[in-house]
């Protein structure tokens, strides 16, 4: 399953996500600190959906109310509802 959101509230603009078996396979994100998002795409790949979820929803960033991690944890829940 692919994946993609379109985020908001952040400086990426979009989340490219593959999914198999509840497992992530890729993440690439549009825009935003490109380096951080290569880090966190390598961090989340392999793991299951809820660890992502778990570990990563509702970060903040600076005073922003959501961050690219946690658009990226957004994009899962709506995905999987």
């Amino acid at each position: 399953m692919v994946i993609n959101y379109r985020t908001q509230g952040t400086c990426s603009t979009n989340i490219e996500i593959e999914v198999e078996d509840g497992i992530i396979r890729n993440v690439r994100y549009t825009g935003g600190c490109n380096g951080n998002l290569q880090g966190i795409s390598a961090l989340v790949k392999g793991m299951k959906v809820e660890d992502v979820l778990e570990r990563l929803e509702g970060i903040h960033c600076g005073s922003r109310p959501t961050s690219c991690p946690d658009q990226l944890c957004k994009a899962l829940r709506t995905a999987f509802k």
